[in-house]
C-alpha cells in the first residue's frame, strides 16, 4: 500500500496493530469487570466475591461462626477469603491478558500495564 516509502509502510502497519490492540484491551477490561471469582476460607465458612479486576463485590459469612469469643478468628477468615478472591482475580486477569496477547509475539512473561 505504501510501497516505495521505505519503512513508512511498516510503521503504518504497526500503528494499525497498536490501535487494534488498544480496542482489544478496552474490551478485555470490560470483560474483566463482568467476570466473577470466589475466594473462600474456613472450608467455605467465609466467601468473598470479586470481579477479575479485583473489585470486591460481596461477602458471605456462615452465621455459625458468629461467637463473640471467636471475633479474631472470624476477622482472620474474612481477611483470608478477601485475599483469596484478590489472588484469583489477579490470576484470571493474567490468564485473559495472555490469551489476548499470545498472537503478538511478545517475549514470554512480559506484562503489559493496565
Amino acid at each position: 500500500m505504501l510501497k516505495g516509502l521505505g519503512g513508512l509502510g511498516d510503521m503504518a502497519g504497526m500503528m494499525k496493530k497498536a490501535q487494534e490492540m488498544q480496542v482489544k484491551m478496552a474490551e478485555m477490561q470490560e470483560d474483566l469487570a463482568r467476570i466473577v471469582v470466589i475466594g473462600e476460607s474456613g472450608a467455605g465458612l467465609v466467601r468473598a466475591r470479586a470481579t477479575a479486576k479485583g473489585e470486591l463485590t460481596g461477602l458471605e459469612i456462615d452465621p455459625s461462626i458468629f461467637v463473640a469469643s471467636e471475633k479474631e478468628v472470624v476477622e482472620d477468615l474474612i481477611l483470608a477469603a478477601v485475599k483469596d478472591a484478590q489472588s484469583k482475580a489477579a490470576e484470571r486477569s493474567q490468564t485473559e491478558l495472555a490469551r489476548l496477547t499470545e498472537g503478538l509475539g511478545l517475549p514470554p512473561g512480559m506484562k503489559l500495564p493496565f
